[in-house]
């Protein structure tokens, strides 16, 4: 299933990341590697078309962050999640009632789309550009409304998407980290102590959204549910991002209940209440300053 190509990269790395697209059966994320018994390879489905936002059961007010005009919106969580999911989903919402100009930056290509409304064009990584930055950098001369990041990760990732969403573009991206305040730390700290301050003023007028989400296991046993931890910017979080205070974004989040935020204990609370997961799985994905 390796091309010419992969096979050439594969045997000087050792391990490669790609997509694999068997027509009118399934599309796959794989990862192959070297391990001593010889060559493994994990292969994640994918669906052929992105579920919707209603289709996925998303909390409502996601919604808010595929009407904005500009800025950074972070989908976050740990590693198979559903964050990838989450911002195909986003991105058939806006082509289905938005007619914009959207690029993809992926590594590897997951969800293929068709354009609906909007003009959606996909770069991956390694086939159809060398680095995220590269592609980043280059998409502000592409005119695009809307830009999206696979992962942001690393430093230069992270400054150039914050100068796209400063420069009146909207920009989706994910993060391997764990809460709101926590994903807002993990820029900062990538940069160095004399640019810190710089980067708070420019998140606090950039940033929009951060959702954190886990994979929970339903009751049943027969599927998983998403439960969301939803902040979106405003004057209080903007204030506490620029001054350093990013421990005190919970106690925002907690009492911002009507502009559409909510935490991570909530979310499990409702998702408990509605008998779709577990008490023993609700305390098992209880954030820790929670516990007590």
């Amino acid at each position: 299933i390796l091309s010419t190509e992969q096979k050439k990269k594969f045997e000087q790395s050792l391990d490669i990341d790609f997509s694999l697209n068997i027509e009118d059966i399934a599309r796959f994320r794989v990862n192959m590697f070297v391990q001593s018994k010889g060559i493994s390879a994990v292969f994640r489905l994918i669906p052929q078309n992105p579920l919707s936002m209603d289709e996925l059961g998303l909390p409502n007010q996601i919604k808010k962050a595929t009407k904005l005009k500009n800025g950074l919106v972070i989908v976050t969580g740990p590693s198979g999640s559903g964050k990838t999911t989450t911002l195909a989903s986003m991105v058939q919402e806006i082509n289905k009632n938005s007619s914009k100009h959207i690029i993809t930056i992926e590594d590897p290509i997951e969800y293929v789309y068709t354009d609906n409304k909007s003009i959606i064009q996909q770069r991956e990584v390694g086939t159809h550009t060398h680095s995220f930055q590269k592609a980043l950098k280059a998409s502000l001369r592409e005119n695009p409304d809307i830009i999206l990041v696979g992962e942001m990760r690393d430093l230069e990732t992270m400054q150039q998407a914050i100068t796209a969403a400063e420069t009146g573009h909207l920009v989706f991206a994910t993060l391997h980290t764990m809460g709101c305040g926590e994903s807002i730390n993990r820029i900062i700290d990538s940069f160095s102590a004399d640019q810190q301050n710089q980067v708070r003023t420019q998140l606090a007028q950039s940033l929009k959204a951060v959702f954190w989400q886990n994979l929970i296991k339903t009751a049943d046993g027969k599927g998983r549910v998403a439960a969301f931890e939803i902040m979106f910017s405003n004057n209080a979080t903007a204030n506490m991002i620029r001054k350093g205070n990013t421990h005190q974004i919970n106690s925002v989040i907690e009492t911002s209940a009507k502009e559409g935020m909510q935490t991570m204990k909530s979310s499990l609370k409702s998702l408990l209440e509605a008998g779709l997961i577990t008490e023993e799985k609700a305390l098992e994905n209880l954030p820790k300053d929670f516990e007590s």
